[in-house]
């Protein structure tokens, strides 16, 4: 098992079907950035009921996602927590089935709601960070020309230098958001 494959849950058909709902997206993003929650402390943070919480909770859970966290709560009271910090998928091995196509969309257009969203927050507030955080806060975007393969080697090193930064939280850590991305952009037709 890599490095990376014990933090990250690798996304079949069965996990892509449960990641095609928004909410349980936004249940699982909650489980994995504040920790372990009751469905009624997920809706109040969701602005769902905590019936449909406990729903979604379910499905995640048979998805492998989540899991009852059994040192807290009681029969009455259950906890969740998320079994892995992330996703990684690939886009082959769904975009040909026709059965997984549309769920691979809504999940992918899900989460690149999900991280414009924590961008804007971020930019929303940036004047409340310390300028210890401001000053080493990095939005970087550059455009590269490689080949397929040449992109799926940066991605692989991008992703063991993040592997080479996940470490148990101490004090006086801040929780730091990183997305990554690298896809093929169509070049701009000739002008006549």
């Amino acid at each position: 098992m890599g490095k990376n494959e014990r933090y990250l849950a690798r996304v079949d058909g069965r996990i892509l079907r449960a990641l095609s709902h928004p909410l349980r997206v936004r249940i699982l993003e909650l489980l994995r950035e504040d920790g372990p929650a009751t469905a009624s402390g997920l809706a109040k943070r969701a602005g769902e009921s905590s019936g449909t919480t406990s729903w979604h909770l379910r499905q995640l859970a048979e998805a492998g996602l989540v899991t009852e966290d059994v040192e807290r709560g009681n029969r009455r009271d259950r906890w969740w927590k998320a079994l892995h910090e992330g996703d990684q998928m690939r886009a082959r091995d769904f975009i040909g089935d026709p059965e997984l196509a549309g769920p691979f969309s809504a999940y992918a257009h899900t989460m690149i709601e999900r991280r414009y969203a924590a961008e804007a927050q971020f930019v929303a507030e940036v004047r409340d960070w310390a300028d210890e955080w401001i000053d080493n806060v990095a939005f970087h975007d550059s455009p590269l020309s490689l080949t397929p393969d040449e992109t799926a080697a940066l991605s692989d090193e991008i992703l063991e230098v993040i592997g080479r930064y996940r470490r148990p939280e101490k004090d006086g850590d801040t929780q730091v958001r990183v997305h990554w991305a690298a896809f093929p952009r169509r070049s701009r037709p000739e002008r006549p």
